[in-house]
């Protein structure tokens, strides 16, 4: 590329990374306004390491620019481009294995999902529930890690049908949380509050922005289906069954 041909391309790219740092920082002001608050003036003391916490402030601000500028130019337009390539394929089997694997792939990869379920075996080799050891404090953070995988793209494939189909999310939401209760009374006490954690740390940095580019791209590339009825909604059900799948392993498990 020409220099006079960068030119554009750099101040366009300016232009943007100067409004997503504007929008982080706008973000981030009421987080640190209520801790200086609750520091300085209810509990009547410094803030303690005052360089490194504002350096702390410093690179959130520039990794939440980075990371929300690389959404919008990145994996939004990704998403939505291989949806719309899905669905003008019009091959049902392609479309549910795509679902299925950016969902499990992309939740593989959770850093939240990797520290919950590394936290979550130490908490049980520490009371008792497995072995001691790094191999079986490894397997079971591997176990509990690939069961969420497998329950979110599962999920996603699901919603990908029900967009296809047109079924009313509210009766699989309902659904769903029937089969949460009904779990709940035969998993062990030991594992609900992990399950019930594990929905949470589905809906993280990397499968929310794929995931949702994922449904609003296939609804609108299918002929009467809104995006905005039809296209949301796949993340609330990738944060449901990972409660219902977990609680399972651990039946099986414990």
């Amino acid at each position: 590329m020409r220099a006079e041909d960068q030119a554009p391309f750099v101040k366009k790219l300016l232009l943007h990374l100067g409004a997503s740092l504007t929008d982080s920082i706008r973000d981030l002001i009421p987080i640190i306004g209520v801790i200086a608050f609750f520091q300085l003036i209810v509990l009547r003391q410094p803030i303690p390491d005052f360089g490194n916490l504002l350096g702390g402030v410093v690179m959130v601000v520039v990794g939440l620019t980075l990371f929300v500028h690389g959404l919008k130019t990145g994996l939004f337009p990704i998403g939505e481009s291989m949806a719309h390539s899905f669905a003008s394929k019009g091959s049902m089997f392609w479309l549910l294995l795509f679902a299925f694997a950016l969902g499990f792939g992309t939740t593989i990869a959770e850093p939240a999902l990797i520290a919950v379920a590394d936290e979550a075996a130490r908490v049980a080799a520490t009371g008792g529930m497995i072995a001691n050891t790094q191999y079986a404090t490894s397997e079971y953070a591997s176990g509990l890690r690939l069961t969420v995988a497998l329950s979110v793209g599962f999920a996603i494939a699901v919603g990908v049908m029900r967009i296809i189909r047109g079924w009313p999310i509210h009766y699989l939401i309902i659904g769903g949380y029937i089969g949460v209760v009904i779990m709940t009374f035969f998993a062990p006490p030991e594992i609900i509050g992990i399950a019930y954690d594990s929905g949470g740390v589905t809906t993280s940095t990397i499968t929310v922005p794929l995931v949702t580019a994922l449904g609003v791209g296939l609804a609108t590339s299918i002929h009467g289906r809104n995006p905005l009825t039809d296209g949301f909604g796949l993340i609330a059900f990738a944060s449901l069954t990972p409660m219902i799948f977990v609680m399972l392993y651990g039946v099986i498990l414990l």
